[in-house]
């Protein structure tokens, strides 16, 4: 088995992911902000904005895996927020690229989250594959960003770049706020409800990753998201269903959510499809396929 680092290890994904390699004998070390053990990991402390990190978490390391980054929807986005975004995942691979090279570790592959909205927040019927262009919106240039400093990665070992949709998971993440109104009764769509919401559950989502660690033939960017195409109002009224909770409320009219989000209200109000069709080809097979058998796994 592997010796492997997760940055964002204490996340939604993070924490999944580190319990999937535990379980399965790798043996897994955190870079986090404070050094200390947690549930029997070790964590290494990092600074990005020192540009420092504690090169004894490289020692020995085969495989990195990088979630680190702040949370896209949770501030609006002024212009130092972009910035920011873009920072705590764009720098923080260049930092952890060159105190590596310091160290002379012999890493074998680097897996990173990405963004699906890579292709920009804009609604229509293509479904987006790997080798299609970036949007030039916010977003997209976010994601640009993102990705550009990972893939310098490719110099010292393989690269493959996870393009992570909205992730359906029983306790953190898009879902907890999703399901939070139509547990009151106050369901309804945002905006058009027309706007494209991929998706995946954690589980096959963690499952992603660990082929990605142990598959030397994945290389490149891979759209991570479930065969099953939803649009946001599909979304909100299978999660009504799920929870026996009325869905009769008119859309909430965008011009109130841009109003309240500013720029950041793109990414709910305009969503694009993407095909896992490269995915798919190395054989992975989804164990959550279809979206109302997915949130039933995790609303009840």
């Amino acid at each position: 088995m592997s010796i492997v680092l997760i940055t964002g290890g204490t996340g939604l994904i993070g924490t999944a992911l580190t319990k999937a390699l535990v379980a399965s004998g790798h043996q897994v070390r955190h870079l986090s902000r404070s050094a200390g053990e947690r549930n029997g990991v070790r964590a290494y402390r990092w600074d990005i904005g020192k540009k420092e990190v504690d090169q004894a978490a490289l020692e020995g390391v085969e495989h990195i895996i990088h979630l680190a980054g702040a949370g896209i929807a949770d501030k609006r986005w002024t212009a130092a927020r972009v910035q920011e975004l873009i920072d705590s995942r764009a720098q923080s691979a260049l930092i952890l690229l060159h105190a590596t090279q310091q160290v002379g570790t012999a890493v074998r592959s680097f897996i990173s989250a990405a963004g699906i909205n890579y292709y920009g927040a804009v609604t229509g019927e293509y479904r987006n594959s790997e080798t299609d262009p970036a949007g030039v919106d916010t977003i997209g240039s976010i994601s640009v960003e993102w990705e550009a400093a990972v893939k310098q990665w490719s110099q010292v070992c393989r690269v493959v770049r996870l393009r992570t949709p909205v992730v359906l998971a029983r306790n953190g993440g898009a879902l907890t706020k999703l399901a939070a109104p139509v547990r009151l009764g106050l369901g309804a769509p945002l905006g058009s409800g027309k706007q494209w919401m991929p998706w995946v559950h954690l589980d096959d989502l963690v499952a992603v990753y660990l082929k990605a660690l142990e598959d030397d033939a994945m290389n490149g960017a891979y759209n991570a998201c479930a065969p099953e195409d939803a649009t946001n109002a599909e979304m909100m009224k299978t999660v009504a269903k799920v929870l026996g909770r009325p869905f009769f409320l008119p859309p909430v009219p965008g011009f109130l959510i841009k109003l309240a989000l500013g720029d950041l209200a793109s990414i709910l109000l305009e969503g694009s499809r993407a095909s896992n069709a490269k995915l798919l080809a190395t054989g992975f097979e989804f164990k959550h396929p279809q979206l109302r058998e997915a949130l039933d796994d995790v609303l009840r």
